[in-house]
């Protein structure tokens, strides 16, 4: 993790399911599930993790999906810089985020609903979710100017 007081950065990686839109769908995108035991809140976010010192965040996206879910990403395409200042577990976190936008190599993971996988201790879920649910707010994704980047193609 990060330590207080620290400014981290990430790379996270916007993914559409582009035969979900083409049967007339709409727009879904694969998203990983957090919890805050303190607000006790759902939330949902893009998938991706932390740029070490000498990686690109294109790297960082990569490798983080690789040692996540064994996911080979292509078509990785640059969306843009977001900084997010919230509040997680009860401390303050303060991230800027390269965002970016591709498509899995393998159509076997645009056929999994759901997936469970380990980040370090923690067992985690990914799941593909319209995203309908987020602009209703009926789900929260996070960071919310995130929502700026779903309707665009």
């Amino acid at each position: 993790m990060h330590k207080p007081g620290e400014i981290r950065i990430i790379a996270l990686g916007l993914i559409r399911d582009a035969q979900y839109a083409k049967l007339g769908k709409g727009i879904r995108i694969f998203v990983s599930v957090g919890y805050d035991p303190v607000k006790q809140q759902t939330f949902y976010r893009a998938m991706g993790g932390g740029v070490e010192f000498g990686e690109t965040s294109k790297d960082a996206l990569k490798r983080e999906f690789q040692e996540e879910i064994q996911a080979e990403l292509t078509n990785i395409r640059y969306l843009g810089c977001l900084e997010n200042i919230f509040t997680f577990n009860g401390q303050p976190g303060h991230e800027i985020i390269q965002l970016f936008e591709s498509d899995f190599v393998d159509a076997k993971f645009y056929e999994t609903e759901k997936l469970v996988f380990s980040e370090g201790e923690r067992q985690k879920t990914a799941l593909w979710v319209d995203i309908n649910r987020f602009q209703s707010k009926e789900l929260r994704l996070v960071p919310e100017q995130f929502l700026d980047y779903l309707s665009s193609s």
